[in-house]
């Protein structure tokens, strides 16, 4: 296909596609779907070779937050049946990203629930920063905790923080369609708070909540634009309790196409699968390894994720490699200035609570499956509820981490 040869071109270049271009991904056939990836891994591998990260979501505190994102299991007003606690204290937030560091995660992000941290909530993660890098100095800490007010960027960086994730979620113009506590606005704020404070920006997206093919192409273009060193790739997780339960409008192939055109319009950086990929990609994961270079370990924030054990196999299986604690994950002219570790990555879960998870803490997002394309890449998916398991284990319970 021209299209795809020209946009393996301009991915190799670092040249931003048309719109057009980045409409025509999302519009492909299913006949088409194997020409897709096979293209947008070029890409992939020429800015990452075969390297996976793999990055550790640490719940801090989880459910009862004021906002109302309509995709979040801890969302004002949610009947979802998850964990609900207050702030971990550092030594436990410390044991809980410990689990995930000796599964072979490289990065650990933060995720608190709530409208944004107040100065005692910056103080309380200042703490558990330092803790985890006392037991692991090497480690990438990214927290995620909602809108940031002046200065509290820096004093996160100050703490030894290494990145921070707040996802725009969707685009402008449908955003107060899915949030009405908070503004599209506030969100791009706190990413260039995050920014300028030196921290590696993280901030993506959510698919799968009814939004048209232009709505995904819009945010994507946003993001490219805010410059962010890592794009999570969130699929909704139809939570029953929450306003989206019934959207179940993602097949894996739309999924693969999503991802496809997010590398092809952000060519550089680190595209990472997140919440979600379990229940709408289920056993074409691996292909999506060609398009992402960037997964979480194990469970999210709210609901749990296929075991760890079967993440690392899977990567080795489809021919890839776990990335180590001493690699740069990004391009070397994307380092080199602001975040100690700047390195890409920020943190992204499709769960709620940002970190590029959506599932509900802090403030997240998704990114709906498209109403305006054609009916071979349309066609909603089936209802499978059954995917859908609520986290008990780890971060807030007695029981073991999945890691």
């Amino acid at each position: 296909m021209d299209l795809l040869n020209t946009l393996v071109d301009k991915g190799l270049r670092r040249e931003t596609p048309t719109r057009a271009e980045a409409l025509a991904v999302l519009g492909t056939t299913d006949d088409e779907l194997l020409d897709v990836v096979a293209a947008a891994g070029k890409v992939r591998r020429h800015w990452f070779g075969r390297r996976v990260k793999l990055n550790y979501l640490v719940n801090l505190k989880s459910g009862l937050c004021p906002e109302d994102c309509s995709y979040c299991s801890q969302r004002l007003g949610s009947k979802a049946d998850i964990l609900k606690y207050t702030w971990l204290k550092p030594d436990e937030a410390s044991r809980a990203a410990a689990a995930g560091l000796a599964g072979g995660a490289k990065r650990v992000c933060l995720v608190a629930s709530g409208r944004g941290p107040t100065d005692r909530d910056v103080d309380r993660v200042s703490d558990t920063i330092k803790a985890i890098k006392e037991r692991h100095e090497d480690v990438e800490v990214c927290a995620c905790l909602g809108l940031l007010s002046d200065g509290q960027a820096e004093r996160l960086r100050e703490a030894g923080a290494d990145a921070y994730n707040h996802n725009l979620n969707t685009s402008e113009s449908t955003y107060g369609e899915i949030t009405t506590t908070h503004t599209y606005a506030d969100r791009v704020d706190t990413v260039r708070k995050a920014h300028a404070a030196g921290l590696s920006a993280c901030s993506g997206l959510i698919a799968g909540m009814g939004e048209t093919d232009e709505d995904l192409v819009d945010v994507v273009f946003s993001l490219r634009e805010l410059d962010p060193d890592s794009v999570p790739v969130n699929f909704l997780i139809p939570f029953e309790g929450t306003p989206l339960a019934k959207e179940w409008n993602l097949t894996p192939q739309r999924c693969l196409r999503i991802l496809a055109m997010v590398r092809f319009v952000c060519p550089d950086v680190e595209v990472r699968i997140a919440g979600g990929r379990e229940v709408h990609l289920r056993t074409m994961q691996p292909l999506a390894l060609h398009l992402a270079n960037s997964i979480f370990l194990g469970d999210y924030l709210t609901s749990e994720g296929q075991a760890g054990k079967a993440d690392l196999e899977m990567i080795a299986d489809a021919g890839f490699e776990v990335e180590g604690a001493g690699e740069v994950t990004l391009p070397e002219h994307r380092t080199g200035g602001g975040c100690g570790s700047h390195e890409g990555s920020g943190c992204g879960s499709h769960e709620g609570g940002g970190c590029g998870a959506h599932e509900g803490g802090g403030v997240c997002g998704t990114v709906p499956a498209s109403a305006s394309a054609p009916a071979a890449s349309a066609s909603a998916d089936e209802p499978r509820p059954d995917l859908v398991a609520v986290r008990r284990r780890g971060a807030g319970t007695d029981l073991a981490p999945n890691a």
